[in-house]
């Protein structure tokens, strides 16, 4: 076995879950970019990943892994810069323990991001989560489950994995209702609920039974939801609420976009961004100011204060023959 694979494994057992004690899904993100290095190295020389050493994995065998990632798994520039932040962080760990790779990893680590255009947000207008939430079917156990987690998550703005995380003890339901959850970086927060969403909480939670303990939203048979089944429910209840609501067949609708649609209906109503972004988890409140180039109406609001220029529409032509011939560039 040579350098490479025991500095990985300590990386791992030392660095990320004794030292930085990260999240579960963190571990797996960086455990799937490494594993889809190892298998991209072992293709392209025939080594055992057991048998690789740092000198296999040169800026050149990197910059091709990047590429791989792109235009083979047809991966998007956001996903790419988020393999080269786990291989960055190994190359980090990895430069104090091997000084004789210093220069091979410092060129690793000169490796740039790539930069990518930034869309804005999706979310729902009010028919159209009025729409999305009556479709689950009160008649049955999954549509009434249902019903009460998308209610939750337009609310809360609950991310997907704190939504399936959570447990019947993390919903408060009494004098002051509210839930609790586990965001990104371990940051716990509470977030209140209104009487309509504690009302259907309520009812649920009723029927649904159980302990503290157990899952909020249960599969048929007790365990706690997948995230992909979250997300197959949810494309299930779009069909259905496209019936009603026309306007949903040209969105994309995840998880995600409802908790876009939970902070743009905070914004609408007037919260401070700064109570938003603590809403929302976010660690930084520049996260949150994308909801502010996303609502055309706070910007038609804004116009709308200004003065109109009177200045008079026309053509700058250039007085000089050279100047003439620069603008005609």
């Amino acid at each position: 076995m040579t350098a490479l694979a025991p500095t990985m494994q300590r990386f791992f057992t030392e660095r990320m879950i004794k030292q930085r004690q990260a999240s579960p899904a963190t571990i797996r993100s960086y455990r799937t970019t490494f594993r889809l290095l190892l298998t991209f190295v072992q293709d392209r020389t025939g080594k055992a990943p057991a048998t690789l050493d740092w000198t296999d994995l040169d800026t050149e065998v990197i910059s091709a892994f990047l590429d791989h990632l792109e235009t083979d798994r047809h991966n998007s520039a956001r996903s790419r810069n988020a393999r080269l932040a786990a291989l960055r962080s190994l190359f980090r760990y990895a430069a104090l323990r091997h000084p004789e790779h210093a220069a091979l990893i410092a060129q690793v680590l000169a490796i740039p991001q790539k930069r990518h255009d930034k869309a804005d947000v999706s979310f729902l207008e009010p028919d159209e989560v009025e729409a999305v939430l009556t479709a689950p079917d009160p008649h049955r156990w999954e549509g009434r489950r249902d019903r009460a987690m998308l209610t939750l998550a337009v609310q809360t703005g609950l991310r997907l994995s704190e939504l399936t995380a959570l447990t019947r003890g993390d919903i408060e339901l009494d004098r002051h209702p509210h839930v609790r959850c586990t965001g990104k970086g371990r940051k716990q927060r509470c977030v209140p609920l209104t009487s309509t969403t504690a009302a259907i909480l309520r009812a649920w939670l009723r029927e649904r039974g159980g302990t503290h303990t157990d899952p909020a939203f249960p599969t048929r048979t007790g365990r706690r939801l997948s995230d992909d089944a979250v997300e197959a429910r949810l494309a299930f209840h779009r069909t259905t609420a496209a019936r009603r609501c026309p306007s949903l067949m040209a969105k994309r609708l995840t998880p995600h976009v409802l908790r876009h649609t939970c902070a743009m209906t905070l914004l609408r109503a007037g919260v401070d961004i700064a109570v938003i972004a603590l809403w929302m988890g976010h660690a930084d409140i520049r996260s949150t100011n994308a909801y502010l180039h996303a609502d055309m109406s706070i910007k038609e609001r804004a116009l709308a204060r200004t003065t109109p220029h009177t200045s008079k529409p026309g053509r700058y032509h250039p007085p000089d023959n050279l100047l003439a011939f620069l603008e005609s560039l």
